[in-house]
């Protein structure tokens, strides 16, 4: 079962399917765009998300986005997929309805999975059902409904990621720093690399963020910034036919030297020996 939603005019998609790694290729943008993976049946599914293999039990839900690569190799049974681009539906322009939204999307640590609660799995399945319903009632509004349904999917999985992924007696506002401190290194990362410049951005004293990560055992906002660096270079090595002096140039090193000689500290082994480490395990 796959469905589609597609306007030509604004280039906007949204998409479901009960088997994402069938269906994947077959949705008319199947890049840049943001999901919701989740495991429907009653065993848990392996898939791999950038060099992270995940276990997804039943009723859990994990969040991706066009920042991750995702291999459904090792998924040996349907999976289900709800998926959107930013011109369906723009995650900024409803940040201030869906509180912390960034801990389902664009955080750059631990990938967000969020179980159903027994007592809600009634509900989820509800909402998929009626998904399908409007996807079989194609008239002029549409769009509007599912979008509306879409935004109550994300309202309602962020209020179970905010009980399960961070606790409840976190401050609201120092969660929301924490979040866009998230969202600007996956936006500078190229270009800004010292916490002094994410401070500026968000009119904190690089102390006062080193603080606040620390109060809520994150890894520091420096740490942040160079696994995410470090994460790019991995995807760019695994993905792209990019040599290390191009890889280096893009991600704001420079030499490929430097950039080498950066990689092995991050990881304890040097960009060459990465490469060949995925070329034997591929």
């Amino acid at each position: 079962m796959k469905y589609e939603f597609y306007d030509t005019n604004l280039g906007s998609i949204f998409g479901l399917t009960d088997n994402i790694k069938k269906d994947e290729k077959s949705f008319r943008i199947n890049s840049s765009t943001i999901s919701f993976l989740w495991n429907r049946n009653s065993t848990a599914l392996e898939l791999t998300i950038d060099d992270a293999t995940i276990l997804l039990q039943p009723n859990q839900i994990v969040t991706i986005t066009y920042l991750h690569h995702v291999s459904f190799i090792k998924t040996e049974l349907p999976l289900t997929s709800f998926l959107f681009n930013r011109e369906f539906y723009c995650i900024a322009d409803h940040d201030s309805e869906v509180s912390c939204n960034g801990i389902l999307f664009f955080g750059t640590q631990d990938l967000p999975v969020i179980t159903i609660p027994e007592a809600q799995e009634k509900k989820f399945e509800t909402l998929y059902e009626i998904f399908q319903d409007e996807f079989n009632t194609p008239d002029k509004i549409q769009g509007d409904m599912l979008q509306m349904l879409l935004k109550r999917l994300i309202i309602i999985c962020t209020r179970l990621a905010k009980d399960q992924l961070i606790l409840k007696d976190f401050d609201n506002e120092q969660v929301d720093v924490i979040r866009k401190f998230n969202v600007l290194v996956d936006t500078h990362y190229k270009t800004k690399r010292k916490v002094a410049d994410y401070a500026d951005l968000l009119f904190k004293s690089p102390k006062t963020l080193s603080n606040l990560f620390a109060k809520y055992n994150q890894k520091s906002p420096q740490q942040i910034i160079l696994e995410r660096i470090t994460l790019e270079a991995k995807r760019l090595m695994q993905y792209t036919d990019k040599q290390n002096q191009e890889i280096a140039f893009e991600l704001g090193f420079n030499d490929s030297a430097h950039f080498s000689s950066f990689f092995k500290k991050m990881t304890s082994i040097s960009p060459t020996q990465y490469r060949e480490n995925k070329t034997i395990l591929g």
